[in-house]
């Protein structure tokens, strides 16, 4: 059984992208991480957290005092939100805003 030099490169060359490919998928991300907070619960989460602050205190709130108050709330988990700074609740704020839910 002669096999030419055609064959020979092409057997390598399946060899070596099943290889390739096995080894990109072993690094790809296949769960979430525990600190994730960009998910679909976590930002209900957040949004929920911000609208009960906000129905308590009658829509007299800046941005920044809400932030604070978001962050000192008693739900809010520290570890988990460890990113939550003002341009993410900008950027909730605007997501609500465009449900119709908040006018600050």
């Amino acid at each position: 059984m002669d096999f030419d030099v055609s064959t020979w490169m092409m057997i390598f060359f399946v060899i070596l992208l099943s290889v390739s490919i096995y080894k990109i998928y072993a690094f790809l991300p296949n769960k979430s991480l525990k600190d994730d907070d960009k998910t679909k619960e976590s930002q209900e989460e957040l949004e929920a957290i911000i609208l009960k602050i906000i129905k308590s205190k009658n829509n007299d709130l800046t941005r920044a005092e809400l932030c604070e108050l978001v962050k000192n709330d008693k739900d809010f988990d520290k570890e988990h939100f460890w990113r939550f700074n003002l341009n993410r609740l900008n950027h909730l704020l605007e997501d609500l805003k465009a449900k119709g839910l908040v006018s600050i």
